[in-house]
């Protein structure tokens, strides 16, 4: 019998760029605020060498296998096609209305 309840966890997938070398990190997490901050901390291995970041980019899973999925795509070369047209597109979208963020 389905149940009637359904599950409000997401995961997300995210973007960092690293301000002192403009390299990217993709990874995914169910607490996208938490992940940020302990990135922020020095708390991760992959990015501690390349503080300070800025959140870059990040979408929404309905559960962990796509978030996986789109993470692993997001790391392919079509992928990071795909990531560096949406990053330009935003930047000029800031730049055509004058947003500092």
């Amino acid at each position: 019998m389905p149940s009637n309840t359904t599950s409000s966890m997401f995961f997300y997938i995210y973007v960092l760029e690293s301000i002192k070398d403009g390299k990217r990190y993709i990874g995914y997490t169910n607490n996208l605020k938490k992940r940020i901050e302990e990135h922020k901390k020095g708390m991760s291995f992959s990015t501690k060498f390349r503080l300070p970041f800025e959140l870059a980019y990040f979408e929404g899973c309905k559960n962990i296998e796509d978030a996986k999925r789109r993470e692993n795509y997001l790391k392919t070369t079509q992928g990071r096609r795909f990531l560096g047209l949406r990053l330009q597109e935003h930047k000029r979208h800031k730049t055509a209305f004058g947003s500092g963020s």
